[in-house]
């Protein structure tokens, strides 16, 4: 440590410049780290869905849950099962020891589900992509007065769920809120039955028409026309305008015994926000283990593409409800904040009590020397900052800097009444060893960094 302090007393301008070089990296080191508002504590957790309509709750237990609850138990490091059998819905959460990555228990649990038997009615285990810390973002859509929420709930689905989707780092968006659009048929049963027809037949009729199907090819001269049945229905009229069967020569159509309406499916929820008892929300998911901030600034960059290049229909718009970016401004503004407040707090206590500058700056500058040092090896590392890191540096760092202001050895210029003659200086140790006895107060020494004018030591006891 002395060779070190020599050496470095002996090349100040070298100092001086890494320290500066320092300064400088660190800057902008700081522009390039990734700052997450708060990290994911939690162990690797695979929770796995499966949705079976009509089965009650009992039935989903015995048939669903625990055939995957069974099939799932022996995997290596599974730590926790928590499972839980609705209406209609099995859900098992799958806990992993910390040896696992996310990925490997991942891994590990689609390789036991591939070999799980046939379900009852052959129900498809899903793996949810909800995660404790992927929620970046949440809207709401909002429109002219004539918009419902059926109109809202039917954009959410079709139009920015796909978009969104394909944002790089974001998993999945899901939707809260207004109503699922269906299309509904009131069949006149009277008029049914008088064309010599039954309802599965209108049905299946329904489903074998809504099809495209292609045919052969028609030679015209060098060039060949493909033919093809185009049988998607696209609308209302093309669904009333299905042809069921013929009834002496004539085509009896789904309009003829039925009535086709818009309706939606029955509502288990209701979302509202403040005096808005009814609306449309979207919840934008990050995929485990991206980046905050590149991740939200692409969705930032989606939602301004949609709200100007005409997506969606004129007067709909996506306005903000969550986003965490703010949380990720007031956590990098709250960091700032301390570090500022702490260096001019101990920048003072230094020079009020021991009424040298150049060593109040010296101390001073230690708290950003040692963050951009910090944030430097983070940015190489690839590692990202969050607010219990950083909050955790910041603090130590004043708090390092604190306890070492009062231990440091500094040189300070002594009394005028003793300016005829120096005495050598010697370390503290020295000092201490060389009497004969402990000494009962502390000692104080100096440090030539600190001060260029001649001075000397004194040990006081």
């Amino acid at each position: 440590m002395n060779a070190l302090i020599a050496f470095s007393l002996k090349h100040r301008v070298l100092m001086l410049t890494l320290c500066v070089i320092v300064f400088v990296g660190g800057l902008l080191a700081f522009r390039q780290l990734n700052i997450e508002a708060y990290p994911d504590p939690t162990p690797p957790m695979v929770d796995v869905i499966t949705q079976s309509p009509g089965l009650s709750a009992e039935e989903i237990e015995r048939y669903i849950t625990i055939p995957i609850e069974t099939q799932t138990a022996a995997i290596k490091n599974l730590r926790v099962v928590r499972t839980i059998s609705l209406y209609g819905l099995s859900d098992v959460k799958l806990q992993f020891t910390f040896d696992y990555t996310y990925e490997e228990a991942l891994q590990q649990v689609l390789n036991r589900l591939a070999s799980l038997p046939t379900l009852l009615n052959n129900a498809q285990p899903q793996i949810s992509p909800v995660s404790p810390i992927g929620e970046i973002y949440r809207y709401k859509l909002t429109g002219p007065p004539n918009y419902s929420v059926l109109d809202f709930k039917t954009l959410q689905d079709w139009v920015l769920q796909r978009r969104f989707r394909a944002i790089p780092g974001v998993i999945d968006v899901i939707g809260w809120g207004g109503k699922t659009k269906t299309y509904e048929l009131q069949v006149d049963f009277n008029k049914l039955v008088a064309y010599g027809l039954t309802l599965p037949q209108l049905l299946q009729t329904l489903n074998n028409s809504n099809i495209n199907v292609g045919g052969n090819t028609v030679n015209i001269g060098p060039q060949a026309a493909v033919v093809r049945g185009v049988g998607l229905i696209r609308t209302i009229d093309d669904l009333g305008n299905t042809m069921l069967t013929q009834s002496g020569g004539n085509p009896v159509l789904v309009k003829d015994v039925a009535t086709v309406t818009v309706g939606n499916q029955p509502r288990l929820g209701i979302a509202g926000r403040d005096d808005e008892d009814d609306i449309v929300q979207g919840i934008v998911l990050m995929r485990r283990g991206e980046q905050s901030m590149p991740t939200i600034e692409r969705v930032h960059a989606e939602i301004d593409r949609i709200n100007s290049t005409g997506i969606l229909p004129p007067g709909v718009q996506i306005e903000r409800i969550y986003d965490r970016k703010d949380l990720i401004d007031v956590t990098t503004r709250t960091v700032l904040h301390n570090m500022v407040f702490g260096i001019t707090l101990i920048f003072l206590l230094q020079w009020v009590f021991l009424g040298n500058f150049r060593s109040a700056v010296i101390v001073g500058a230690t708290i950003p020397f040692a963050l951009f040092f910090a944030i430097g090896i983070m940015v190489m590392r690839g590692e990202s900052a969050n607010l219990l890191s950083v909050g955790a540096i910041d603090f130590g760092l004043c708090s390092w800097s604190r306890a070492s202001s009062a231990s440091s050895p500094i040189r300070t210029d002594m009394p005028s009444r003793w300016p005829a003659r120096r005495r050598p200086i010697r370390s503290a140790a020295s000092c201490s060893t060389s009497s004969t006895r402990p000494p009962p107060s502390t000692v104080r020494s100096s440090l030539p960094l600190a001060s260029s004018s001649p001075g000397s030591f004194r040990c006081s006891r």
